[in-house]
């Protein structure tokens, strides 16, 4: 039985899973900017609409979502691991130290991007305003882990899941 499994492994501190996660940012943007090319391209350049209000496709910003969404839940099924969490040695586990189960994995994800619904305040309070509140929704989306014996945040908690050190 591998230490990732083992129910005695130590749980992942908040520090360390947040690092993971700027790592991981990097890989977004890279899958992003590819899925962009990839759809300019497909579109013939006319992904966004010129004229005195910009305009992009209505499919985009989904299609982005659904990309990015399934990078996290395919990582986490293949392994328990993204990208920016193989250097700093975690995994996300079952509560029972198993593998996740795609149902586990596709709910962590979706409440995992919850805060980015606050996005959709740009339009009446600005942007500055919608990126701040996306920023403390995720702030308070983690806080738990810094008071859980078991460093759980809240998507970790609706998934029944955990962050392990290996």
């Amino acid at each position: 039985m591998t230490r990732s499994h083992d129910p005695a492994a130590l749980p992942c501190p908040l520090w360390r899973r947040l690092t993971a996660l700027v790592y991981d940012l990097l890989a977004v943007v890279a899958i992003v900017m590819v899925v962009g090319l990839l759809c300019q391209l497909a579109t013939g350049g006319q992904l966004v609409a010129a004229g005195t209000h910009p305009a992009i496709a209505w499919w985009y910003q989904p299609l982005q979502g659904l990309v990015v969404g399934a990078y996290f839940v395919i990582s986490w099924l293949r392994g328990g691991q993204t990208l920016g969490m193989r250097p700093w040695r975690i995994r996300v586990v079952a509560a029972d130290g198993g593998k996740l189960r795609p149902g586990q994995a596709l709910r962590r994800v979706v409440v995992a991007a919850l805060p980015l619904l606050l996005l959709a305040l740009a339009p009446p309070l600005g942007l500055r305003v919608a990126i701040w509140a996306t920023l403390v929704g995720w702030a308070l989306w983690f806080a738990p882990a810094l008071v859980d014996r078991r460093r759980r945040a809240i998507h970790d908690l609706a998934a029944g899941t955990e962050i392990r050190q290996i």
